[in-house]
């Protein structure tokens, strides 16, 4: 499928419907920012960049006026201290940044597949802005290398694990709404995400509903999903789901989510007996 022209105002000049020309729209300041920096920031709110800050600007197209944000952006919880650490890292800016980058592609969708209906569009939208791929960005603009983590947490694989490096990427996008406005966070996650919502291929056909169509086509109920573990922090946990079906064997998968865990459950009893998945028409 083609993708409309429209799409350019979209990702080059952060224009959407409604609003003027080369007008900003304005994002409220955080007026806490200085206040839950780490604990080791400079009374006046700034920060010295490092050499990898200023090379993660250059490698995401902008560079911040307001350190703290993105020092706080980039920060683990792991790399803080004292009762402010939680505040001082990126969960906040994670929260926000999650919601800015849903609203952001979303519109680029809409005006990118004039022709897709609801459905397409969520699925297209459900496959864009899920973690893997948000660590996927991270790994393109080699996020990992600029993140500040505790000593324990870095010899641990911390820079490489997918979970940060998603968490981060979000909180990097709601650092940049918060210090240059929606038309800078909209410039940003055009550039970012750009080549991957131009592919014309349908996203894949969702592994539970094929699944549950596999299994009624032979006569089966519909599959049971049970919660098999929970592991990981409150903030961040991780669940391990098992896939039942009679005169089969269960199948597990993990995810950040109980819905995540049940569609990986779901694709890997789908790959072992090997069911294909396919693309839904565009």
């Amino acid at each position: 499928m083609a993708v409309d022209r429209t799409l350019e105002p979209v990702v080059h000049t952060g224009a959407m419907s409604g609003r003027g020309k080369g007008k900003s729209v304005s994002a409220p300041q955080e007026p806490s920012a200085v206040e839950v920096a780490p604990d080791d920031a400079p009374k006046d709110g700034r920060r010295r960049r490092r050499p990898d800050d200023t090379s993660l600007e250059k490698r995401i197209g902008y560079r911040f006026k307001n350190n703290v944000l993105f020092d706080s952006a980039l920060s683990h919880i792991s790399a803080l201290k004292g009762a402010r650490n939680r505040a001082g890292s990126y969960q906040r800016l994670e929260f926000l940044g999650d919601h800015v980058l849903g609203l952001v592609i979303s519109d680029m969708l809409y005006r990118a597949f004039p022709k897709a209906d609801e459905g397409e569009l969520s699925r297209r939208l459900a496959d864009l802005v899920r973690k893997e791929t948000c660590a996927e960005i991270a790994r393109a603009i080699d996020l990992g290398a600029a993140i500040r983590l505790g000593s324990s947490e870095a010899n641990a694989g911390g820079r490489s694990r997918p979970a940060i490096l998603a968490d981060v990427c979000e909180a990097l996008i709601g650092a940049v709404y918060l210090d240059g406005g929606f038309v800078a966070a909209e410039a940003l996650v055009g550039r970012l995400w750009e080549t991957r919502l131009r592919s014309t291929a349908p996203p894949l056909r969702d592994p539970k509903t094929v699944l549950q169509e596999w299994a009624q086509a032979r006569g089966l109920p519909t599959p049971a999903y049970r919660e098999v573990a929970r592991s990981g922090p409150h903030h961040s946990p991780e669940f391990r789901v098992a896939v039942a079906l009679p005169q089969l064997a269960p199948a597990e998968g993990s995810g950040r989510s109980k819905r995540a865990a049940e569609q990986a459950a779901a694709a890997a009893m789908m790959a072992r007996e090997g069911v294909k998945r396919d693309r839904r028409d565009g």
